[in-house]
């Protein structure tokens, strides 16, 4: 007993160390608003940023002045650390809003949430009038999550070498550009700083404003979809804009091991691989159905070119769950009709790449069920002594193996199942299914599109049900489970014990 404490204790400790470093890297980070205040003399929101950041950074050394790393981070631990790091930091995020008196607690939390998620939702009634310090948190916070808190950390803190690769894989990554996870993490990094660096002046060259143009790489690149309008990205109008935001939110939703490929000039392995044909499949063949029927409905006119440009774009805005809108919850009403919308509802369900910035089930696990859905048809049209292989391409070859269409068609069942409940949930207070079912697909997929359903005024059981879509779609479902699996078996170990105790209490007591 005195060894299963002691154990505890020391991954308790080791816990709250890792939360000391990444609280760290974030406590500076949020001081970084402060110069936008000074910038554009908004000069009130100063306290609240430096209040949060500096208690943040006093906390953090704390914990690892007095915390030591006393425990191996084993994948389990690690689970912990970041299902737990992730609900800290919204918390730490969202001071800054309450703090500032611009929104209450659960709404500063659910902006927060929805910010580090990447996935879009906001409850400020008027993204217009927000102030130039609190959009660019917003769009920062979105920017700063679309990696990853603890990808971010493996790249800026020095990281005990055992512990490395169970943190690397805590936030649902597997794969590496190098076998060096080091390596792998600066060289993403690099990636993403360049994409940005390029967004920002493609943007300014199509026309929009310094800030806008940082705003929206931030966003855009993220997977994010906060706005500095009601409007969205529509409200410059500007389909040379809108191209840019796209090319974005591909490169975002994109594999980074993909993009190191392209680089090294390996352009046919990018095209056979199974996550470019499960995207490039979904986007044709959604982009021309959704302009078909948005043609057929004169939505935007007669013209084939605009019809194309509005379905296309939000196409590309769910696939990468981005959320960034070009059409309103009017036209999807009315010019999507429920096909169009369900259309849109299963882009989202199916989501972005593995390894990117983006959230859904992925092109990946959706291009092996497809895979395995044709080995089971095969397996039943050939002799029961035929073995049938499927094999697909990513990164390198592989073999679909049982474990690998077991694993796949789990998650898939466990996302769908959890979507069902979150439905069932967000339908007591809403009588709208067809609504609902977008507005869920969007915020477990972190994409952030809306059907106007959630707002500020919406009911707090309902903004709670969001809130943890947004964590467990981003943390791809398995972390949280385990996790709260392992809670539940321990408080059940707890019970047993106690209840084994006052029956030796008894037993005493009848012999006295």
């Amino acid at each position: 007993m005195f060894i299963k404490s002691r154990k505890f204790s020391n991954n308790f400790e080791t816990l709250l160390h890792y939360f000391g470093d990444a609280g760290l890297v974030v406590g500076l980070v949020i001081l970084l608003p402060i110069f936008v205040a000074f910038i554009y003399k908004e000069y009130e929101f100063v306290f609240p940023f430096f209040v949060v950041g500096v208690s943040t950074i006093f906390v953090s050394l704390l914990l690892i002045h007095f915390c030591k790393r006393k425990s191996e981070m084993t994948l389990k631990l690690s689970m912990y650390l970041a299902v737990f790091l992730w609900l800290y930091f919204a918390l730490i995020a969202a001071f800054p809003y309450f703090i500032s008196g611009e929104l209450s607690f659960l709404n500063a939390y659910f902006e927060a949430m929805s910010g580090l998620t990447t996935t879009g939702y906001s409850m400020f009634p008027d993204t217009g009038a927000i102030p130039y310090t609190i959009n660019f948190w917003r769009g920062f916070t979105q920017w700063f999550g679309g990696l990853g808190i603890i990808f971010m950390v493996l790249s800026l803190m020095q990281v005990a070498g055992n512990d490395v690769t169970p943190l690397y894989q805590a936030e649902g990554r597997n794969e590496r550009i190098f076998p060096s996870i080091r390596h792998t993490t600066k060289l993403m990094l690099v990636f993403y700083l360049c994409f940005t660096a390029v967004g920002i002046i493609c943007f300014i060259i199509a026309g929009m404003p310094v800030f806008d143009s940082v705003f929206y790489t931030f966003t855009a690149l993220s997977g994010g979809g906060f706005a500095t309008s009601n409007n969205s990205i529509f409200q410059y109008d500007s389909f040379r804009i809108e191209v840019v935001a796209m090319v974005l939110m591909i490169l975002g939703a994109t594999n980074f091991n993909l993009h190191f490929m392209v680089f090294k000039g390996h352009i046919k392995e990018y095209f056979k691989d199974i996550e470019t044909k499960v995207f490039l499949t979904v986007l044709i063949v959604s982009t021309l159905f959704l302009t078909i029927l948005l043609l057929n409905n004169h939505v935007y006119g007669a013209s084939i070119f605009e019809n194309f440009r509005f379905a296309l774009f939000q196409v590309v805005s769910a696939i990468t769950t981005t959320g960034l809108q070009t059409s309103f919850p009017a036209q999807l009403h009315q010019g999507y009709y429920a096909i169009g919308t369900l259309v849109l509802t299963i882009i989202m369900i199916i989501g972005a790449g593995t390894g990117s910035t983006g959230g859904g089930i992925k092109w990946y696990r959706i291009g092996v069920m497809v895979k395995s859905i044709k080995i089971q048809i095969l397996h039943l049209l050939k002799p029961s002594k035929a073995i049938v292989h499927a094999k697909y391409y990513h990164l390198k070859k592989h073999v679909i193996t049982d474990q690998i269409m077991k694993n796949t068609l789990m998650f898939i069942l466990i996302y769908l199942i959890v979507f069902v409940l979150s439905t069932m949930i967000v339908l007591i207070y809403y009588n709208d299914f067809s609504g609902v079912l977008f507005e869920i697909a969007s915020a477990m997929g972190n994409v952030g599109l809306s059907d106007g359903l959630m707002t500020y005024q919406s009911p707090s059981i309902a903004k709670i049900v969001y809130i943890i879509d947004f964590w467990i779609g981003r943390l791809e479902i398995w972390p949280v489970l385990i996790v709260i699996y392992s809670i539940l078996r321990k408080f059940k170990k707890v019970g047993r014990t106690v209840e084994k105790e006052e029956k030796v209490e008894i037993k005493k007591l009848e012999n006295k």
